[in-house]
């Protein structure tokens, strides 16, 4: 059990080093990093606050505060830096937030750097994308209503559908990649 485990790790891993070699390297050298250590290849999300990223990486407290104060719609990416599939859709996203920027809010929580607040949004699988809308009902007590949660990695086509669907009447995807 533990060696495929293992195997479909270093396979997924095998994959996004693959595609990240043959993608444009204007869009996955700002958000995946390579280095070499001891002859073992190491990759992690590169998202620091860089002026052209649009999907800023926020903490659980920053988050409350957005979640709080919604002037507009947020999509969350809920991620791990050793996840084969986050890597693999952190450019598509950046590239939807770029789209829709100005109009819904991308950001981006590290599951593992914010266990408790992955744990509030009942995060199981990863990537797990989040849409949240302001809620209309304000004597709820709650300002944002869940929209959508979808697990797993999406092309910029779907997340942008998807966003388009839900906050803005749009027609209800009928395929999603």
């Amino acid at each position: 059990m533990m060696n495929d485990m293992v195997l479909f790790l270093l396979v997924a891993l095998t994959q996004v080093s693959t595609v990240l070699t043959f993608s444009t390297p204007s869009i996955s050298s700002r958000f995946v990093h390579a280095s070499k250590t001891r002859g073992r290849t190491s990759t992690f999300l590169n998202l620091s606050a860089d002026a052209d990223v649009k999907a800023k990486l926020v903490t659980g407290a920053e988050l409350e505060i957005m979640l709080a104060d919604m002037s507009q719609p947020i999509v969350i990416d809920a991620y791990a830096t050793w996840c084969g599939p986050c890597l693999l859709m952190a450019p598509e996203f950046e590239e939807a937030a770029k789209e829709l920027d100005g109009k819904v809010r991308f950001v981006k929580l590290d599951t593992d750097k914010e266990p408790e607040m992955a744990g509030r949004l009942n995060i199981m699988g990863l990537p797990t994308l989040l849409y949240l809308d302001k809620l209309e009902d304000e004597n709820s007590g709650n300002t944002a209503a869940l929209k959508e949660r979808v697990e797993g990695a999406l092309r910029k086509e779907s997340i942008i559908s998807l966003c388009d669907y839900h906050f803005f009447g749009g027609p209800l995807p009928t395929q999603l990649f």
